[in-house]
This record gives structure tokens, sequence and C-alpha cells, in this order.
């Protein structure tokens, strides 16, 4: 699995924020309401935030522990550490949506700020925007956790492995997996 690139998050972010200030400006002109998460959304993200933080804090004590030569080594399930990376990188994905959307959604209501009597959707606005940035941040960590580091070994690299050679050649050279006669 590839790790997120920061451009391509920050891409989606600038799409959305497009996109949520156009939906505004189209809702605010027909006199629709404004198209904002409730307030109780956040608590579903928090939610989402805290499991993927205590799954990747999982990881990241199994990585600590197994980086220890001298401790005995432990198994973790390889299904739960990948559900949590795609969690991860879930979450940060979804982060950048919500706060693309709802900064969208902020930079339209700052316009109109010193006219309106009821700033409520502006303050929700920009809550939403921060929960977002929040499971951006949380998704970008936990996938860091997942990421586990190369071991330390005394051949150089290439040498002692099945595969390619420290030249390039293939190991076993003049071999095949199969014969053609």
């Amino acid at each position: 699995m590839k790790p997120i690139n920061p451009l391509r998050l920050l891409l989606i972010g600038v799409i959305l924020a497009v996109a949520g200030w156009s939906a505004t400006v189209l809702t605010n002109r027909y006199s629709m309401a404004t198209p904002v998460l409730p307030v109780t959304a956040l608590a579903t993200m928090g939610v989402i935030v805290v499991i993927t933080l205590i799954l990747g804090i999982r990881i990241l004590r199994w990585r600590n522990r197994n980086r220890d030569k001298t401790k005995k080594k432990i198994a973790l399930d390889p299904i739960l550490a990948a559900r949590t990376l795609v969690l991860a990188q879930a979450c940060a994905y979804a982060g950048t949506v919500l706060l693309g959307w709802h900064a969208g959604i902020f930079l339209d209501q700052l316009r109109v700020w010193s006219l309106r009597s009821d700033q409520g959707i502006t303050w929700v606005a920009l809550a939403q925007a921060g929960g977002g940035l929040a499971m951006i941040v949380v998704g970008l960590l936990v996938e860091r956790f997942c990421k586990i580091p190369p071991e330390d070994s005394d051949t150089p690299p290439g040498e002692g492995q099945p595969g390619r050679g420290a030249r390039g050649e293939a190991a076993g050279e003049g071999e095949y997996a199969y014969r053609g006669d």
C-alpha cells in the first residue's frame, strides 16, 4: 500500500473548498439553508479519531517492543495492522474532504460576517473544518505508526536475500521456475 501523498490531500482540499464556497453562494442566492454538517457530526468525527488513534498506538507499541532485540518478540495480527492502516488513510482523506468543504463555507460566511445577526453557521463551519483537520493529523500520524522500520542487519543490502543480488542479477541465474521441455 502506498503512503498518502500530502500534495494529493492539498489538491483535494482546494477542490472541495471551491465546491463548498460555490454551493454556499448558490444556496444563499436561492434562500436555501447553508450546506454545513450539524454540530453532532463533531461527536462522530471525535469517535473516529479516538478509535484510529487507539489502534495506531497499539501498532506503535508493538513496533517499539519488537525493535528491542533482547525482549521476546510479540506477534501482531497482520489483518489488524492492515485494517488500521486503511482506517488511518480513510480518516485522512475524509478529514480532507470535510476540511475543504467547510473551509469554503467559512470563507463565504466571512464575506457577510458583519451583515448577519446570527453567526452560528460560521462557527459551526469553523468547528467542522477543525474536526477535519484533526482527522487529517491523526490519519497521517497513525499511517506513520504503521510503517515498519528497516531491520538492522550485518549483511549489505542485496546480499544473502532471495531475489536480486548486489549487481542486479537474479538469484540462481540460469535456473527457471519451470522446465520448458
